[in-house]
């Protein structure tokens, strides 16, 4: 018997990118279609439209159809053996949404080889512009959903999170009070992960646990449909979601049109696809008490938890695509690379070589001056502004250049580690931090990570790990899921974890002690005129 391999698929913001692995997860083959350049006839920047209210943004689902299709025709002028691909998995961008019209579900089922995807297809959404994470227009909807739950904190408590602009059931309940007509033609409402499945089974893919933890509508405790979050948002909208999965089932075969037109064997099973975040879990092989720490234009903490504490202050818990008993705890804040480039330009005459050097030049702790930079109102807390304080935390209007780049550092550092464990993460003796992004490449930064959260940091390099990660997920599914440990499944992965910094006793101690302060502050800063 030939060796299987497994193929991953990502529908993200700006692409769609395809891997495939062997049995042993090396990579044979990788292949993106870029939706600007590749598919100009969509009109899209940065693969969406930005509509004139500067709130509403959306994509052309079509669009995405296309990409596949042009994904799988590339691999096979390629000549990728789609034969020996036993198991599909893959990933999209978090809580968009797609809306199949009455019918749509007969045009899968009856798709014929002779014909692309798009052109058989193209009138099956009932809403041809799909909205997406970047849309913020529901606001009027959020604040309906949590009245009728009894508050942000008790939505929080059932559903891992607050209402939030971008969840889909939010982007649902819009649909229905403003496209009350399209609606009611909708037969079936897809997640992007749903719907990019759909395509290979060649019928409505069922939503996973962990991508509909992301819809402020599944109870992440019982993982099922909230009836009441159902009844808030919009009427007949189970049966439009249809019942959630565990994210590593297997949802079936792939469709006779995949082993007609490209050569998949008949028993290729597709596994539940999942979100661009989960799937980056399975990706970066996170373990239990490991964390990620992505320090980008915004930065992100997501961990494994098995206790998670939902909250109102902007946190997401969602179901752990890899564990259907534990969660996965994702965290942003807006003011990542943005803060950190505004410093660097003020303090250190735009040199990142002088921002380090005055780093280092600084003791922990600052001499007791802390500081929060908040150019843009951020997520968690939801404070706005530079405040910077002394050691008797006395506002001051300035700090010397050193000290104002000690301050950003360390306040941004601290922030990340106080909100991952009011979240429900256990920093402790296996702690493990595994840092990505640009500013990953400053060794002085990444110090300050190791003595806050009193754990060696690692730094990893890849940057396709949720497409990836849908390979090993789709080998997890094939073996068997719930049966088999995804750790033992990843093994033989290549992907290497490079120790960068470890931490220092003496600079936890001062930094234990600056937690508590911090999280104070914090506290007093959002109950005065900051939010």
């Amino acid at each position: 018997m030939t060796s299987p391999h497994f193929l991953g698929i990502e529908v993200s913001t700006q692409q769609v990118k395809v891997m495939i692995v062997d049995d042993n997860l090396h990579v044979l083959h990788k292949c993106s279609v870029l939706f600007d350049t590749e598919l100009p006839e969509f009109g899209t920047k940065g693969g969406a439209h930005v509509h004139a209210d500067g709130l509403t943004v959306t994509t052309p689902t079509g669009m995405w159809v296309k990409a596949v299709d042009l994904a799988l025709a590339k691999m096979k002028s390629a000549g990728v053996s789609f034969d020996r691909i036993v198991a599909i998995s893959g990933t999209g961008q978090q809580h968009g949404s797609v809306y199949w019209r009455e019918g749509a579900r007969v045009a899968l089922r009856s798709l014929q080889p002779d014909r692309a995807l798009h052109d058989q297809l193209k009138d099956s959404f009932s809403i041809p512009d799909s909205p997406i994470w970047m849309d913020s227009s529901t606001t009027a909807y959020c604040r309906r959903l949590e009245q009728a739950l009894g508050g942000a904190e008790k939505l929080a408590d059932v559903t891992g999170c607050c209402a939030q602009e971008r969840l889909t059931g939010n982007q649902i309940a819009k649909i229905f009070h403003t496209m009350p007509e399209e609606y009611a033609r909708t037969e079936r409402i897809s997640l992007v992960s749903s719907f990019a499945a759909s395509l290979f089974l060649g019928d409505y893919a069922a939503i996973d646990y962990s991508d509909g933890s992301g819809m402020n509508l599944l109870d992440i405790w019982t993982r099922s449909w909230s009836p009441d979050c159902l009844q808030a948002c919009a009427p007949g909208l189970e049966e439009r979601i249809g019942l959630p999965v565990a994210s590593y089932s297997a949802l079936g075969a792939v469709s006779s049109y995949m082993v007609d037109r490209y050569g998949f064997s008949a028993d290729c099973k597709v596994i539940a696809f999942t979100g661009d975040n989960p799937a980056s879990l399975a990706g970066l092989r996170l373990d239990r008490g490991e964390l990620v720490l992505s320090l980008g234009t915004s930065d992100t903490v997501f961990t494994w938890l098995d206790h998670p504490r939902p909250n109102a202050d902007g946190v997401n818990v969602w179901v752990n695509p890899l564990d259907v008993d534990a969660f996965l705890g994702l965290l942003v804040w807006k003011n990542g690379s943005l803060a950190r480039e505004k410093v660097r330009n003020a303090c250190s005459g735009g040199s990142w070589d002088t921002f380090i050097s005055q780093l280092q030049s600084t003791p922990p702790g600052n001499g007791g001056n802390m500081g929060f930079y908040f150019y843009e109102r951020e997520i968690t807390p939801s404070i706005v502004g530079v405040h910077r304080f002394d050691s008797q935390d006395e506002p001051v209007s300035s700090f010397s250049a050193e000290t104002e780049v000690r301050a950003l550092v360390e306040g941004q550092m601290l922030a990340r580690a106080a909100h991952t464990t009011n979240l429900g993460g256990v920093l402790g003796a296996q702690t493990k931090v595994l840092a990505t992004g640009g500013a990953s490449v400053n060794p002085a930064l990444l110090q300050v990570v190791a003595d806050v959260f009193n754990a060696p940091v690692y730094t990893i390099d890849e940057p396709n790990s949720a497409c990836l990660g849908s390979t090993y997920r789709a080998k997890h599914g094939w073996l068997g899921g719930a049966s088999t440990a995804f750790r033992a499944v990843v093994s033989s992965a290549v992907t290497e974890k490079c120790l960068a910094a470890r931490p220092s006793a003496d600079a936890h101690k001062v930094y234990s002690r600056m937690l508590e302060r911090y999280t104070r502050v914090e506290r007093l800063l959002l109950t005065s005129g900051s939010k």
